[in-house]
């Protein structure tokens, strides 16, 4: 049976700040009941990434940001074709067209946790700073995932975006 919340971290855990997306989602698994929850993750999004969202009521994608000024935003996600579909990883709003595109449905609402990195070097360990943003992005994740309504979830978007202002 398919979960109600896909929690999609992606990122590579020897590229430094890289691997916040897939740190997070570590603490999610050690720290929540995950019986609505399911925890997918991988390097980078594919276009096969599209079929994970089926029967979802919802979908956090979470990745790691460069030139982001906040140590984490929570933003809602709308489908769009964009150049990544010329190379081969995607951008989550190009998943979400994918989806769109090969079942003719509206995806399931979805929103991308970025977090704040500044060191991406292959071999490199999480910086300080990642590891301060990674902590309060858990908490936030933690409370968020707590919360079953999707009106919950938008208005946590709107409080995000409140405090970035």
């Amino acid at each position: 049976m398919t979960k109600p919340v896909l929690l999609f971290g992606y990122g590579n855990l020897s590229r430094g700040d890289d691997a916040l997306g897939p740190l997070l989602l570590e603490f999610i698994e050690r720290n929540m009941d995950l019986s609505t929850i399911e925890i997918l993750d991988d390097f980078q999004l594919q276009i096969e990434h599209a079929l994970d969202l089926q029967g979802r009521q919802r979908v956090l994608f979470v990745d790691a940001a460069v030139n982001q000024e906040q140590a984490f935003v929570f933003s809602r996600l709308s489908p769009c074709k964009d150049e990544s579909y010329s190379s081969h990883a995607l951008s989550p709003t190009a998943v979400l067209h994918v989806y769109q595109s090969i079942t003719g449905q509206t995806p399931p609402p979805a929103f991308l946790l970025s977090i704040q990195g500044v060191a991406f070097e292959l071999g490199e360990a999480l910086s300080v700073q990642a590891q301060a943003n990674l902590q309060q992005a858990c908490r936030f994740s933690e409370q968020l995932l707590k919360q079953n309504d999707l009106l919950d979830w938008l208005r946590q978007v709107e409080y995000a975006r409140n405090i970035a202002a």
